[in-house]
């Protein structure tokens, strides 16, 4: 397992996370997921012994359940409280009230608490906001997350499912107010979904920010275990077979996938750890978050941390869904004047 510090922090994560998402058993509407106490505490204890620092979680995953499971699993486990990096989001739907989400301030301060008590934690080491509130204003959400922080509830601010408009507009509140920044990014990103590399990783890289991936497998797509036919439907068994969430391009899917298999068969590898070495040979990327319900499939997962892909490799994969250039992208760079401009050093006195 390698690390990375977590954006500019001296935060150091594993470069795989371990996405508890799956934990629970408790019936929660959209993702619907059966593991139970015993197993969450195996898929925990696997992914510690791999070298796995790093464990993200939500309120809202499987309502609650999820930080419950994942706090016992490191008490039963005796994990030390320094030796895991632990992150939670807050924001979702906790309940059908007017004020059971969003990131206004009676909500997040509210919430915050909620989830160490369920994780049985007196901080987290990232909070992260889950998506974008319309009603809520940005300044009271950045506010809330000031004090949680200058409370010591949480070390580290971070966002997820934002714009890049809408994140860089909060890093400039925040450095005008002397308020702590978000330090990541929680985002989708894959071989054959790559819509973030046209504004967000810019803009991560020019600020700083880490990037966690969500979903880095598009739902199963990329794993290899499914059987594309041309009308786009999908054949085999698995969550995506029936839940068609994130929405994604299955041609290029597919055509991935067929990309990726002969890479995945020399190595002795499953194709899923193909699309996970792709994503951690990315510069912008702190941490991949992994989820698993089988330690079989953990135990794939996780072999990514082992595989170097060659530069051809890279380069064949990269052309698997190469991003067109959008407005303003493709008219900055025709205004570019400068292109094979050289300065020339100031002139001296002779």
């Amino acid at each position: 397992m390698r690390y990375n510090t977590l954006g500019r922090t001296g935060l150091v994560v594993s470069e795989l996370c371990l996405g508890a998402m799956t934990f629970g058993n408790r019936p929660s509407g959209f993702f619907q997921h059966d593991l139970d106490q015993a197993g969450s505490t195996a898929l925990v204890k696997q992914a510690l012994a791999a070298g796995v620092n790093f464990i993200d979680t939500s309120n809202n995953y499987t309502e609650g359940q999820s930080e419950q499971f994942v706090g016992q699993a490191l008490r039963d486990l005796g994990v030390a409280r320094d030796q895991v990096v632990i992150a939670t989001k807050g924001m979702g739907p906790m309940g059908t009230g007017p004020n059971d989400s969003g990131y206004g301030r009676q909500h997040l301060l509210a919430q915050i608490d909620a989830s160490l008590a369920r994780l049985g934690l007196d901080h987290v080491d990232l909070y992260q906001i889950h998506g974008w509130d319309p009603v809520a204003p940005m300044e009271e959400g950045l506010r809330a997350l000031e004090d949680i922080v200058r409370s010591g509830r949480a070390r580290y601010v971070g966002v997820s499912n934002w714009a890049a408009w809408q994140i860089a507009k909060a890093l400039g509140i925040a450095e005008r107010r002397g308020w702590d920044r978000f330090v990541s990014n929680q985002a989708f990103y894959a071989v054959a979904g790559r819509d973030l590399e046209r504004e967000l990783v810019p803009m991560m890289r020019s600020e700083g920010l880490g990037l966690m991936v969500w979903s880095p497998l598009i739902g199963g797509l990329l794993s290899g275990k499914y059987d594309f036919a041309a009308d786009g439907t999908l054949s085999g068994e698995g969550r995506r077979a029936t839940l068609d969430f994130p929405r994604a391009d299955k041609r290029l899917a597919h055509a991935a996938v067929e990309a990726m298999r002969p890479m995945a068969e020399a190595r002795g590898v499953g194709v899923a750890a193909i699309a996970l070495a792709w994503l951690l040979h990315q510069p912008v990327v702190s941490s991949v978050i992994v989820g698993a319900r089988r330690p079989e499939q953990l135990a794939q997962n996780l072999t990514a941390s082992d595989v170097e892909l060659t530069a051809a490799e890279m380069a064949t994969l990269d052309a698997v869904a190469p991003l067109e250039d959008e407005y303003p992208v493709w008219a900055i760079k025709a205004q570019d004047t400068r292109h094979g401009f050289r300065l020339t050093p100031p002139r001296t006195a002779k």
